[in-house]
């Protein structure tokens, strides 16, 4: 297990940042980064962990401006989404499972926006101007992706962007994925002839009243729970939708980094 070096709470430990350095691209092509990298990394956990503002960054860390730099160009690129996926392997394994799983719980979640702009729609359901966070995870509660996209879109919709976009090795075992009640009709038979692999919804109870943990569902309520610690998630800050998706991946990345490096 590692010991919290000092600095702030969401700052990397040394054993947490050799797990996360070599995925880092900037550390394997390209002119020399003046940066220290590992810095911008720990300001960018951070911003995702405290919420705060890109510019009232904490002098300890390189300039808002360059370390908002490298957070955007890894959203666009990919960096991030790809890092979740080597590091849930890991954390998998580590747990004794395959790398990839073979089932999965999808569920969405509706965040409101604030000024800064862009894609946004009302959720009628919920009654929220914002976005939805599409994502699906394993049963351990581990992000397997998340598509970002306004409110106003069906989760049957939505859902089929994040299946879509998952990369090509989660299907290697998927069998089954479990969802609740907004994702019947249409899109069970859309999965099957897809993906091959059975959607299952999972119903509360006609006689049920309050409160009722359903089976498997609360797995991915949960991963909701984990990412409701970091409060940047707490609304949709980002203009961009690739931004917005990177903000999730990169709490899912800490809380994963957590799990493959205790600290004591």
């Amino acid at each position: 297990m590692s010991h919290q070096a000092s600095g702030y709470a969401s700052d990397l430990t040394d054993e947490q940042w050799s797990w996360m350095v070599g995925l880092l691209p900037a550390y394997k092509r390209g002119r020399p980064i003046e940066i220290d990298l590992r810095a911008a990394v720990n300001g960018i956990f951070y911003i995702v962990r405290t919420g705060c503002q890109w510019d009232q960054m904490p002098h300890e860390y390189p300039n808002h401006n360059s370390v908002y730099y490298h957070y955007h160009k890894w959203c666009s690129d990919g960096t991030w989404e790809a890092m979740n996926t080597v590091l849930r392997e890991k954390v998998r394994q580590k747990e004794g499972r395959e790398a990839q799983p073979s089932a999965a719980i999808l569920d969405s979640q509706s965040v409101k926006t604030t000024e800064v702009g862009g894609e946004r729609g009302f959720d009628s359901g919920k009654k929220v101007k914002g976005r939805k966070r599409h994502i699906l995870v394993d049963t351990l509660g581990n992000l397997l992706g998340v598509v970002v996209h306004r409110a106003d879109i069906q989760d049957r919709d939505g859902a089929q962007l994040v299946l879509n976009h998952l990369p090509e090795a989660v299907w290697e075992r998927l069998e089954r994925i479990w969802a609740d009640g907004g994702y019947r009709g249409k899109l069970v038979d859309w999965v099957k002839d897809t993906f091959d692999v059975v959607l299952d919804i999972v119903l509360r109870p006609d006689e049920q009243v309050g409160f009722v943990v359903l089976p498997k569902r609360w797995i991915v309520e949960r991963t909701f729970a984990w990412f409701g610690r970091y409060r940047r998630l707490s609304k949709d800050y980002e203009q961009r939708l690739e931004n917005s998706e990177g903000m999730v991946y990169l709490a899912s990345i800490h809380h994963l980094l957590k799990r493959l490096a205790p600290v004591l």
